[in-house]
This record gives C-alpha cells, sequence and structure tokens, in this order.
C-alpha cells in the first residue's frame, strides 16, 4: 500500500476547498439572476451519477441507444477515421461518464494493435474511479490516464503529458448541453487546443418527432425530475442550505423550430431558502433553469464546424437517422 505524503494530502484538500468555494459562488450568481439559473455540470455528484445511469437505461431515452447502436455495430467505420494514419495517438474523451459506449471503441482499437493512450476527462472523480477500474479489469492492456476537471484544462494537462496526436471523443450530446453561442464558442476553443490533422468525433442529436424527445426527458417514472431535484440536496449537504425540495417540482419544455430542449424547477410555493447564510427569495411558481439539450439538423453540425475550424470528413448514422457521431478535422 503507497501512503499519501503529507503535501499530496494538502493539495488534494486544497483542491477540494477551491471546488466547494467555485460550487457556492456558482450557485448563489445563478440563484440571484433573473431569470434564476444552476449549471448543469454540477447535476454529477454520487447520487446524480447513479441517477444518470438510470436515465440512461430508461427506454424513451433514445439517445444512449442511438449511440450505443453507432459504437456496437459501427466500430469499424469510427476506427477507420481514427487509424487513417498509423502515426501513435491520444483518445481523449471529455465527459467519459462509464465509457459504456467508447468500451467498444477501444476494444476495437486494442485489437488492431493500435498504439495509443486513452484519457478520459470528466468533472466527476467519482465516475471516473469507477470508469478506471472496470476498464482495468476489462481492457487489462489499455493504457489509461484518468484526468478529473475541466475540460480544457484538462487538455491543457493531456498536451503537457504527451505530444502525439489527439483524437477528441465528445459523445452522448454533450454539446447540446450548450447554448448555440457557447457551443460555437467551445468548438472554437477546443480547436485552439488541437493542431491540423488532430481529430474530433462528436456527437449530435438530431431533429425528430418531437413528442419522442420530449418524452425522453420528462419519463412517466420521474427519474429525470429526481436527477434535476437531486442538485437541491447537493446544495443543502454540500452549502449548509435549507431547500425543502418537495416545494420544487420538474418542468419540460421543447421547442421543434429552434430544437431547443429546456428543463426547469418550479417552486410550488412563496419561500425563502439560506444558502451558506445568504437568503434567496423565490416568489411562487417562479423557475430555475436548469438545463438545455440542443437538437441539431445535420446541417447545422456541418456549419458548426465550419464557423469554429474544422472540416467535417464523415458523419456515421444509428440505424433510425435520430442520432449522429460527426468526425471533425482540426484545420
Amino acid at each position: 500500500m503507497i501512503l499519501k505524503t503529507e503535501k499530496t494530502l494538502i493539495k488534494e484538500v486544497a483542491a477540494q476547498d477551491n471546488a466547494l468555494e467555485q460550487f457556492r459562488f456558482d450557485v448563489l450568481k445563478g440563484l440571484n439572476n433573473t431569470p434564476k439559473k444552476l449549471q448543469s455540470k454540477y447535476f454529477y455528484d454520487k447520487t446524480g451519477d447513479t441517477l444518470f445511469q438510470q436515465i440512461m437505461a430508461m427506454p424513451e431515452y433514445y439517445l444512449t441507444n442511438c449511440e450505443m447502436d453507432i459504437f456496437q455495430n459501427k466500430t469499424s467505420e469510427l476506427a477507420n477515421i481514427i487509424l487513417e494514419t498509423d502515426e501513435a495517438f491520444d483518445l481523449i474523451e471529455l465527459g467519459a461518464g462509464d465509457g459504456t459506449k467508447s468500451a467498444f471503441l477501444l476494444k476495437y482499437l486494442l485489437d488492431q494493435k493500435a498504439d495509443f493512450t486513452y484519457m478520459p476527462i470528466d468533472i466527476s472523480a467519482n465516475i471516473l474511479s469507477v470508469l478506471n477500474n472496470k476498464l482495468k479489469a476489462d481492457l487489462p492492456e489499455l493504457n489509461i490516464i484518468c484526468l478529473d476537471g475541466e475540460y480544457f484544462k484538462m487538455l491543457e494537462k493531456a498536451a503537457e503529458l504527451s505530444s502525439r496526436r489527439k483524437v477528441v471523443l465528445f459523445l452522448g450530446s454533450n454539446i447540446g448541453n450548450m447554448e448555440k453561442e457557447e457551443a460555437l464558442s467551445f468548438c472554437r476553443g477546443l480547436n485552439t487546443y488541437l493542431s491540423p490533422g488532430d481529430i474530433v468525433l462528436m456527437g449530435f442529436d438530431l431533429k425528430k418527432n418531437p413528442q419522442i424527445i420530449l418524452d425522453a426527458y420528462n419519463d412517466k417514472a420521474g427519474i429525470t425530475a429526481a436527477f434535476n431535484l437531486n442538485l437541491l440536496t447537493r446544495i443543502n449537504r454540500e452549502l449548509n442550505a435549507d431547500f425543502v425540495v418537495e416545494k420544487f417540482e420538474h418542468y419540460q419544455t421543447y421547442d421543434p423550430l429552434s430544437g431547443a430542449c429546456r428543463s426547469y424547477l418550479i417552486s410550488l410555493d412563496h419561500q425563502l431558502v439560506n444558502i451558506d447564510g445568504q437568503s434567496v427569495n423565490f416568489e411562487k411558481d417562479e423557475l430555475i433553469y436548469m438545463e438545455l439539450s440542443q437538437k441539431y439538423s445535420l446541417q447545422e453540425s456541418e456549419e458548426l464546424a465550419n464557423n469554429s475550424g474544422f472540416e467535417t470528413i464523415n458523419h456515421i448514422m444509428d440505424s433510425k437517422s435520430w442520432f449522429t457521431d460527426v468526425a471533425w478535422l482540426s484545420v
């Protein structure tokens, strides 16, 4: 057993304190805005991770099955894009989660004797620990370096660790959690961390029958509602708050013209909530904006690539043509 040094422990405590202070700042800033808003990246504590796994297993939540269809049945097409050159590379996955989908690609690449290191990045250290243990058991020959933190900070760290060609996975329609202006800024920022010839594989949930989309985010079992409400519980626990969770209700909308699928929490009563010594007022029926899940057309995904310095080299669809993983080349 290797014991951590006092210096390492001090650094870890300092990092935890900084993360907690940032959480406090973001929560108070968001809840004092008009309209009130909470950042969806904070959904993912240990309970949030578990609830999201349950969401992905729901019959209504088609996104997981669609992208799983691509990674399970069109693995060679994905790999051929990556292996067009024999050059060694780092496979970096942003928001890796439990790696269920990417595991098919990892196994295929290992079978092809590809020379690569897998670098999963996630804001949740808990889910990365689960992923690391799982992959070490299932794919013991895999070189893996887990990086927990913000995407761009960890991309910078990945570049410091290795100068090899980069292949970045951004799956699960994570790009859809950003407003379109934010998505453009993100993609431009992502490109600054890459070199010409590097590749991005990005998942886009495509516009389709509006009811199919709405049902995916408003399941009858109430798991998505519990996932959203859990953030209030996390704020209570970590920021000494006194939200009465039962006084809030999940509400979902989808606009088929813009492709914006938005989730909210509604205050069911006039109430005053204390958060780490500060009071936040909620009017009856006041909304907290929780998350966007933006849907795209193929043309919109290509426009995003062109406007952020990438060239679309391929798009791979699931069998229903509901979802696509698009391959972009950094130019």
